[in-house]
């Protein structure tokens, strides 16, 4: 943790630029009131969407049902919020909307790009406050200037930033109530996941895995703001683990792995599940032989200590890019508890999430051509950027067929929907000399720009894919479940579509003028149902969609719903 870090000093407040002065309006204290308790039992109150994936369990389901088959074709837009601010947003390559607007009684917390946060009326857009975190223009972001999303609990609204800050601002006037330093800006640690409230904690990982950045997890007291506790994600020499990486040498100090995606809780294990990025450099094996643990891992941790109880590895010995970091989704089945995970590799895990056994894997893509991973988890190599200068093409690229965007899980219907990529890459190995804050990849890589295609595919807890609806480019951005049995889910181009559960049919759409990275959630205010999406193309597009690099680049929040009058 760096302590010695000489930070940019405050920001100009831009708040003088629209109006909006940090304090000059206040919301309603609805946040006072979100405690543990109410966290843990989310999904009763189905009018709000209090945490990161709407509930613990990470399915990212609603049982709201106002919105459904049969009216889904009156939902007409609501409001929209144009961000519309100016900062590091220069290009596709360093911004990108990807937030999930989370709501309390009627008040929307979101976050964006540069260290935004604001403070909505759900019911009507109306902005009430917005802060703006003072980043220098020299952090180095991996990959992208982008924010996953703030969370909420006792009065706080609770954010990182992209030079590695964890802010806790007052929930009603935007003030800044506390902020500490996580990460090591210099050495390319940055942050841009949605935090987690478990308890009394604030729950963040780090990212900065291209950097050559040793990942990990870390806790804060959400009142005070003091640190708990730290869990490496690669070990150092001696501890467990350690093994995996070279006896000599400093690979797993520069090994990787960062938590950069929120993870989901059980209460009953008290595990907190969280997926491990790609070791570093991403391509060049040659410096870090050995399986490489806890690298592109679901790693199961103790939440009161901070200490991994179990780990599921899906790729050892990473040569592709394949971060591990996608969701872990918890469900039952048979009275046995299950952790569904969509890896970039290609495969659906399926865990016991008591002890991490395997329970299913299955390909969830078409084209998978790196390697084979059979039922019994053995898993076996095929093409990957061995020799210097040889290019190698594969199957899926290093975006993965499934990017950090996620799945949803509708216990209703027993299905997993998750939005697929389906396009390769060709990596030609280049080795590199680490150096600090500079990106350690160990190749080249060119993203096919033509031969591509995606789609939001249902499959059940077997794996056995249910439907599939088609689309022509890759589908990068979160899918959204719903007790009205439908699944939205946005494209790059962007349409936001509302499909049908049970079957996969479209049964609406609309265009909102940039393309879909982002992760829409749902609400309700005075029995009005909301959908609510951001739409802001951009962030890492030339790793995972280089064709869409050019497109439109907005930074919009777009709710819908049916007429008041329907």
């Amino acid at each position: 943790m760096s302590l010695d870090y000489v930070d940019a000093g405050e920001a100009v407040d831009q708040g003088l630029l629209s109006g909006k002065v940090a304090g000059g309006e206040v919301a309603p204290p609805v946040v006072a009131g979100v405690d543990y308790e109410r966290l843990l039992n989310a999904r009763q109150e189905p009018h709000n969407w209090l945490t990161y994936y709407g509930a613990y369990n990470g399915q990212r389901y609603s049982p709201l049902d106002q919105i459904n088959t049969e009216s889904v074709k009156r939902v007409v837009p609501a409001w929209v919020f144009q961000a519309g601010t100016t900062g590091l947003i220069a290009g596709a390559s360093t911004y990108s909307f990807e937030a999930a607007p989370i709501v309390v009684d009627g008040i929307m917390f979101l976050s964006g790009w540069d260290g935004w946060v604001w403070a909505l009326d759900a019911k009507t857009g109306v902005e009430i406050w917005r802060y703006k975190h003072a980043v220098p223009f020299d952090v180095s972001l991996c990959c992208g200037n982008v924010n996953r999303g703030v969370a909420v609990a006792q009065g706080k609204v609770f954010s990182v930033t992209p030079n590695a800050r964890l802010i806790a601002l007052d929930a009603t006037t935007g003030k800044r109530v506390w902020d500490k330093t996580y990460g090591d800006v210099r050495a390319g640690e940055s942050a841009t996941l949605a935090p987690l409230i478990v308890k009394n904690m604030v729950v963040v990982g780090s990212s900065g895995g291209e950097f050559g950045v040793r990942g990990h997890l870390d806790a804060f007291d959400l009142d005070t703001g003091e640190h708990q506790w730290r869990c490496y994600t690669v070990p150092k020499p001696g501890e467990p683990g350690s093994d995996t990486w070279p006896a000599e040498g400093e690979a797993w100090a520069r090994g990787g792995a960062n938590c950069w995606v929120t993870g989901t809780f059980d209460p009953e294990t008290n595990l907190l599940y969280v997926g491990t990025g790609n070791p570093a450099p991403d391509f060049d094996g040659g410096v870090r032989e050995g399986d490489n643990l806890f690298t592109d891992c679901v790693i199961a941790v103790d939440v009161d200590s901070g200490q991994i109880r179990w780990h599921y590895q899906c790729t050892p010995h990473d040569l592709w890019d394949y971060d591990s970091i996608a969701e872990c989704i918890l469900f039952e089945r048979g009275g046995r508890k299950l952790l569904g995970h969509f890896d970039k590799n290609g495969y659906f895990f399926v865990l016991d999430r008591t002890n991490g056994a395997r329970v299913g894997i299955t390909p969830f893509v078409d084209r998978i051509t790196w390697g084979a991973i059979t039922r019994d988890g053995r898993v076996t190599a095929k093409l990957y950027p061995d020799k210097e200068g040889e290019p190698v093409h594969f199957y899926p690229g290093p975006a993965g067929a499934k990017e950090w965007t996620h799945a949803a899980y509708s216990p209703k219907s027993e299905l997993f929907y998750v939005p697929v990529q389906d396009t390769g890459a060709t990596a030609t190995r280049r080795r590199r000399e680490f150096k600090e804050s500079i990106p350690y990849w160990g190749a080249g890589v060119q993203v096919d720009i033509e031969d591509m295609a995606g789609s939001v595919s249902a499959f059940d807890a077997d794996g056995e894919e249910k439907w599939r609806w088609r689309n022509e480019l890759p589908m990068c951005a979160s899918v959204l479940a719903t007790g009205g049995d439908l699944v939205f889910a946005g494209e790059p181009s962007g349409e936001f579509n509302a499909l049908d559960a049970r079957t996969g049919q479209g049964l609406w759409q609309f265009q909102c003028g940039s393309g879909h990275h982002s992760s829409p959630t749902t609400y309700m205010v005075d029995d009005r149902q909301y959908i609510a999406v951001p739409v802001g193309w951009g962030g890492w597009a030339e790793g995972f969609l280089p064709g869409m690099l050019g497109a439109g680049h907005g930074s919009a929040l777009i709710t819908f719903a049916l007429p008041e009058w329907s």
